[in-house]
């Protein structure tokens, strides 16, 4: 297997956290958060957001269109750092340990500019990516076969030498069909050791051993 050349994150639980169900079940409770995810798709609200559509206009547009959830689809976007927490600490030091040993680091993610930019004001981390490909900006989601082409004609590396991980097992798929090598991210140990098997990090450098 060729060693990787360049490692790709995608943001969403790879890097922090995203649960929004979880979020509103704080805010509203259960029962009504269950209810309101029944009747109001706002996974698809999000994807419009993530595909390039004005943040607030379009959870407002949404909330609007349901008034008897106005005020809690607002905080999609009025309350947005608060359901985009906490950061995946073990994750984090994973990137932080490929980029000492010279090894690219990207992310790819399907995220609006203007949820990017908040999550950067937080997140410094995220700053540190040699190569950010973001889906609003790119008008395209993942798993569209358009949006890996767009990061390898943008980074010019064969897709044999991009390593991505993702929580989401069909944007694996979607890169692995164009030959790109694929981590599905159910924890930051299983990353790890996907490192080391790929000789891009020691065990004790992936955090696998004492130190």
């Amino acid at each position: 297997m060729p060693k990787p050349e360049a490692v790709v994150f995608d943001i969403g639980n790879v890097l922090i956290a995203w649960q929004p169900e979880r979020f509103y079940d704080q805010a509203i409770g259960v029962s009504a958060r269950k209810r309101m995810f029944a009747t109001v798709d706002l996974h698809a609200m999000n994807d419009r957001i993530d595909r390039g559509g004005d943040f607030r206009d379009t959870v407002y547009h949404t909330a609007e269109q349901h008034p008897e959830f106005r005020d809690a689809i607002r905080l999609w976007h009025d309350n947005w750092l608060d359901i985009a927490t906490p950061e995946i600490t073990a994750s984090v030091t994973l990137s932080m340990a490929l980029r000492a040993k010279g090894i690219a680091t990207y992310i790819l993610s399907n995220i609006g500019r203007e949820t990017y930019d908040l999550a950067a004001g937080k997140y410094s981390f995220l700053a540190e990516f040699d190569r950010h490909y973001l889906s609003g900006p790119m008008q395209v989601l993942k798993p569209e076969p358009g949006i890996y082409q767009q990061v390898e004609a943008d980074c010019g590396l064969p897709p044999s030498k991009l390593l991505f991980v993702d929580d989401r097992l069909e944007n694996i798929e979607a890169a692995i069909a164009r030959g790109w090598l694929g981590h599905h991210f159910t924890s930051s140990e299983g990353w790890a050791e996907t490192l080391v098997q790929l000789a891009l990090l020691t065990r004790q450098e992936a955090g696998l051993v004492p130190a």
